[in-house]
């Protein structure tokens, strides 16, 4: 028989993940299901079937995390649906046997998606046309949800880029100190003390209308776009379960959060961390290029601050999950958000340091025309 054929005999499958496996319609008998990715928060396995037949993604989903399974699932039911109907490639849930698009076994919440072939994805940009490709997914991805009707969407995490609210629990976390972490970070936790008064700036605009409400991804990490693997161009968005009505800053910040950094966000190597404007320039040029006439005044000026908003709130999350004893983000040692925590301090530093540069980055990508 064929080597991998061969292999995969020999392959013994958790007795869970294969009475999981059994509820979905795969078509195939599964002959490997093994751990897949380095998500945070759900747990993900590549489900491999027998005679070199369709792989699939299979998620155990965070109920923790997402409590609202039920509204959760219908918002990546409604948010694939429309995009397939404007002929974007997208996730492609596997229903159940029961015709579902979700099931409960063992106790967890579950579901499969269809692995979509020949694909890449970068946890770091490995140059700027990447990270302009991945600009131009996510502005097209806003556009194709434009007239999307954001009532029909549920707040699957509540407070998700609220970032008063998150500095609230930042500060609970500090005050209650549960294991006594606080005297390992006082520096860190300082620092976001000290930024205080520009966490409400995104959250006062929608509130005034100054900026516009807009259906968002709200987790654009470059992770989360399958890129062709032979043609370098954005296929598809993965990762739906943050789709909530949110403001497009929200959507910009974190991409430039993640991707204009050269390291990842757990390098603990801080002479490695720096923030790029050479890939804040690439990314911009993609996003506005597809979002230039929609984007209004007051979202232009904030752009580039956008980047300092969402990196810092990123940093308290991670902060506030070292000192509440690591139960949100999944870590490998004690001290992995704080190292997370220290690279998001990191950048905002040099974020701010070239402000005046990624302001006029942004003011000469806006003057040019199509």
């Amino acid at each position: 028989m064929p080597l991998s054929q061969e292999r995969f005999s020999m392959t013994t499958i958790n007795p869970t993940l294969a009475t999981v496996a059994e509820r979905f319609q795969l078509g195939r008998e599964p002959v490997s299901i093994e751990r897949y990715g380095d998500g945070h928060i759900n747990t993900t396995y590549l489900i491999e079937t027998a005679g070199g037949g369709p792989r699939f993604i299979l998620q155990k989903m965070n109920t923790s995390i997402f409590p609202d399974t039920v509204g959760l699932m219908r918002n990546v039911e409604l948010v694939t649906s429309a995009l397939r109907s404007q002929g974007r490639e997208t996730l492609d849930l596997v229903p159940t046997v029961d015709g579902a698009t979700w099931c409960e076994v063992s106790g967890g919440a579950w579901r499969v998606y269809r692995f979509i072939e020949g694909t890449v994805s970068y946890n770091l940009v490995p140059n700027p046309e990447v990270f302009r490709e991945a600009g131009a997914a996510f502005g097209e991805f806003q556009n194709f949800l434009s007239s999307f009707d954001a009532s029909q969407l549920v707040e699957s995490i509540a407070h998700f880029h609220d970032t008063p609210h998150r500095f609230g629990d930042f500060q609970a976390a500090f005050a209650e100190d549960k294991f006594g972490r606080a005297a390992n970070c006082h520096e860190e936790i300082q620092f976001f003390l000290d930024h205080e008064n520009q966490y409400a700036t995104v959250m006062n605009g929608l509130a005034d209308g100054s900026i516009p409400l807009r259906v968002t991804h709200n987790d654009t990490k470059l992770n989360n776009i399958l890129m062709d693997a032979e043609t370098g161009k954005a296929r598809a968005i993965i990762d739906l379960d943050t789709i909530m009505p949110g403001s497009m800053l929200f959507d910009f910040g974190d991409s430039i959060r993640f991707g204009a950094s050269t390291a990842l966000e757990d390098e603990q190597d801080l002479s490695k961390v720096h923030f790029s404007t050479d890939l804040f320039r690439a990314y911009a040029e993609g996003f506005v290029g597809q979002l230039r006439d929609s984007i209004t005044e007051r979202e232009a000026e904030l752009l580039a601050f956008s980047g300092n908003l969402m990196t810092m709130e990123c940093g308290m999350r991670f902060l506030a999950d070292y000192l509440a004893g690591d139960t949100y983000f999944a870590t490998k040692y004690p001290e992995h958000n704080l190292v997370r925590a220290r690279t998001q301090i990191k950048l905002v530093q040099e974020m701010e340091a070239k402000a005046v540069e990624t302001n006029a980055i942004v003011a000469e990508i806006m003057g040019k025309a199509d």
